[in-house]
């Protein structure tokens, strides 16, 4: 069997709209090196200035390069009917791919990754760098950076690697695994697993650290979209996985909850979106230096959500307005105007003048007290009834005065008398900016949803 040893180095960092500008290919069986072909790419896009301090490569080397398209051929034919070989093999792989389906071609090899084959044959290393190991097991290399240089010391890897695979046992295996191209320490039996139901899916490294939390209504299928998206982050992701975990939900609400949750819980690496603690806007009343009941619109703590919250500060504007106006309060104490003179609201012109001193504050304070038991009457309690991870069984989300208290699952027998019942199967939960979003937009966006206190279809 031939191998062919490739390198290349590119004007980008990652793989997607990636160029080559320079390529080493050696052509190899277990003994010999058959054929070496090398050359300057011009990648016909500026190369920026810190790709020319990593490799040295600059315009002016690959102005008078040939274009891909005029090596193609030699590419193809040096590698014709034999196995692609390179360290970290994904990369160097897809942009080639890529630079051939710029000219229409469908470039196709099976592959073998030397980073692999060292984790296997070499186990224990702190890194698997291709730099760490030359100097960890005394091969040489020059030119570091360059394709050239690169290839000829994975060259000599890879003959390494191969007088450690007695029988070539592990050769065979990687040569024969089912593993999907963009995540090589993945095993496809164990993405066949993955059940196409709702719920939480969890990638983790090789140190069982969970590196990426998600959500799906179909898991298997939503974990392979991350694998074979070639942009930049999930190619780094699917990299460092090893491993996909799973737990199912039965419904959407209680996977988008749950994934709010995971993600505050271990923070993971490659999650972007949810990390950061986002306080909601709150409506708040205190009494000021002259004896007056002062509202006031706040950012609060997720302790603190009740009917009061607001996600956007022009509805909390909104809400004090229309206490304003129910109780005639002074818009100078209820936040709606900043100005330290009587009040002089654009829209709001009913006040009985307390903010000059013509009405007395024990009267105006019995209004502010009402308008404050009218903010915190509506305080909800209630059960989001959905489907549950099987046909026997029932999902729930719980509410309690305004506050997201967790979720759960119960049998469909099951005697159901109250909110108090379903507290037995409840697995609690951190209410979070996050999660009471999350039940809004999704009261919002299914008006029609199972939103009950005492439901009567599921009364024993």
């Amino acid at each position: 069997m031939d191998y062919v040893v490739v390198d290349i180095e590119t004007a980008g960092k990652g793989i997607r709209n990636n160029r080559i500008t320079e390529i080493c290919i050696v052509r190899m069986n277990e003994n010999t090196i058959l054929d070496k072909f090398t050359s300057l790419v011009n990648p016909q896009v500026r190369i920026p200035n810190f790709i020319t301090g990593l490799t040295g490569i600059d315009d002016d080397m690959v102005r008078t390069a040939p274009l891909f398209e005029e090596i193609a051929a030699k590419i193809i034919e040096i590698t014709e009917d034999a196995v692609f070989v390179a360290h970290n093999v994904t990369f160097d792989y897809t942009v080639l791919r890529s630079e051939f389906r710029y000219l229409g071609y469908n470039y196709s090899r099976q592959r073998l990754c030397t980073v692999r084959l060292a984790k296997k044959l070499i186990p224990g290393m702190l890194s698997y760098s291709l730099g760490r190991l030359c100097s960890t097991l005394g091969i040489p290399f020059v030119n570091r950076h360059r394709a050239e240089g690169d290839t000829d010391a994975t060259v000599i890897l890879f003959q390494r690697l191969m007088s450690l695979d007695d029988g070539g046992i592990v050769f065979d295996s990687y040569l024969n695994s089912r593993k999907t191209a963009l995540a090589p320490n993945i095993d496809r039996e164990l993405l066949a697993g993955l059940p196409q139901r709702p719920g939480v899916y969890y990638f983790k490294n090789s140190r069982g650290k969970i590196i990426y939390v998600g959500k799906a209504i179909r898991i298997r299928e939503r974990v392979l979209s991350h694998f074979y998206d070639k942009k930049n982050k999930e190619y780094d992701l699917c990299q460092a996985t090893a491993t996909v975990d799973f737990l199912e939900t039965g419904n959407e609400l209680i996977a988008l909850l749950l994934e709010a949750d995971e993600i505050q819980n271990h923070y993971p690496m490659f999650n972007v979106t949810q990390k950061k603690l986002r306080a909601p806007y709150c409506i708040i009343h205190y009494i000021n230096r002259k004896g007056i009941i002062q509202f006031a619109i706040d950012r609060k703590s997720a302790a603190d959500l009740g009917a009061v919250t607001f996600y956007r500060r022009e509805e909390a504007v909104a809400r004090l307005r229309q206490i304003c106006e129910e109780f005639t309060l002074c818009p100078r104490f209820t936040a709606l105007q900043s100005s330290k003179e009587g009040c002089s609201h654009y829209e709001i012109k009913d006040c009985h003048k307390v903010c000059e001193g013509k009405e007395s504050v024990a009267i105006y304070n019995i209004r502010a007290k009402r308008a404050i038991s009218e903010l915190h009457k509506n305080r909800d309690n209630y059960a989001i009834i959905s489907k549950g991870r099987t046909e026997a069984e029932h999902g729930f989300v719980l509410v309690k005065d305004s506050i997201y208290q967790g979720y759960g699952f119960f049998d469909r027998d099951q005697g159901i008398e109250g909110l108090y019942d379903l507290e037995t199967f409840l697995t609690a939960r951190k209410n979070t900016y996050h999660t009471m979003r999350i039940i809004s937009s999704y009261l919002n966006a299914n008006p029609k949803s199972i939103k009950l206190v005492v439901p009567e279809e599921f009364v024993h």
